[in-house]
């Protein structure tokens, strides 16, 4: 069957024998409808060659179904495999995700979000980035909901979804702590970010109850080569750390890599490494790192929760802290009191 011009949704309902009003049905998520009109819709549809008009449809309904997800930092492994998985979970309620790539400079990160609100987003997640309190008054004049995947902001009228940072950054060291470390220093996320500052906050108070004093701390900017010259700056004392904290595994292998082959020093024989998300790389055996693990799965499904939530008019915006175990390998050596 052939038909001049744009098919529409009356095409396909006279092909499938329904009305229009059951076509619209059967492409929009959630709608009840009968698995036999399905079927006689979708048939009608793939013959003609129809595809519903998603903006039309948002037009009429002030819904996009769709959902920006702002991002920075995607260097960190942690951040494309959280992006797959919020994709997946948002696609599997009907919604879509359009990703836009930022800078933390915050005219970069308000430019992006200016763009998002142009494609009439129903809400906004970002990931490793912070807004402005003028960001988020624009956003909240708009109706478009927000949520903080991975970092906080004090602005009560945000959502965040993160890790339970502080704890995490305490456990790490603490863990260095009972191997019998005592100059422990530590390589921090940048400290413009909730994550950064949470993780070092942690680190300050398993040392400081365990009455250390750290042997240094720099940040490492999330960054490789930063945390290649802290490294340096480190070791390059005459009482050189015997542990080290890393604030994400992307820079504790970098970190890694400088001991072992710039410094000509054995994890852990001479020093101890301990990292921060627990991305698969971190399996490997030419790092087989230590480190606290970022539940990815319950961040994924706390945030497509808030935000859809938040969209629906469900939820109020709060604030959501997931703990994450310590993952032993072999960049550390083992508990001072552990059984040979």
């Amino acid at each position: 069957m052939s038909i001049k011009g744009r098919v529409t949704a009356q095409d396909v309902a006279k092909l499938a024998g329904v009305s229009q009003s059951a076509v619209s049905r059967v492409f929009t998520p959630g709608a009840s409808v009968s698995p036999s009109t399905v079927e006689k819709v979708r048939a009608a549809a793939d013959t003609l060659g129809y595809r519903p008009d998603a903006l039309a449809r948002a037009m009429i309904t002030g819904r996009s179904r769709i959902i920006g997800l702002v991002v920075a930092y995607l260097e960190n492994m942690f951040y494309p495999l959280a992006i797959e998985k919020l994709s997946r979970a948002l696609q599997a309620r009907g919604y879509h995700v359009l990703i836009f790539m930022a800078e933390n400079a915050s005219e970069n990160v308000s430019e992006v979000v200016r763009e998002l609100i142009d494609y009439r987003v129903d809400g906004i997640i970002t990931a490793s980035v912070s807004l402005s309190n003028d960001l988020t008054g624009r956003l909240a004049g708009q109706g478009i909901p927000v949520v903080n995947f991975n970092r906080g902001q004090e602005d009560p009228a945000l959502t965040d979804v993160t890790s339970d940072n502080v704890s995490g950054g305490r456990r790490a060291t603490e863990h260095l702590i009972a191997a019998g470390h005592r100059r422990i220093a530590h390589i921090t996320g940048w400290q413009g970010s909730s994550t950064g500052r949470d993780r070092a906050e942690g680190f300050r108070q398993a040392m400081a109850s365990a009455g250390l004093e750290p042997a240094g701390v720099i940040d490492g900017m999330y960054d490789r080569e930063a945390t290649i010259r802290a490294t340096r700056d480190l070791f390059d004392r005459p009482d050189r750390p015997d542990a080290l904290f890393v604030g994400n595994d992307h820079m504790a292998f970098a970190a890694m890599d400088e001991l072992r082959f710039g410094l000509g020093l054995s994890v852990p024989d001479d020093v101890s490494v301990i990292g921060y998300d627990d991305v698969p790389m971190a399996a490997w055996p030419a790092y087989d790192l230590t480190t606290i693990r970022q539940p990815v799965n319950r961040m994924v499904d706390a945030t497509a929760e808030a935000i859809l939530g938040l969209i629906e008019g469900q939820l109020e915006p709060r604030k959501t802290f997931i703990d994450g175990p310590l993952v032993v390998r072999g960049s550390t050596r083992p508990p001072a009191n552990a059984a040979p």
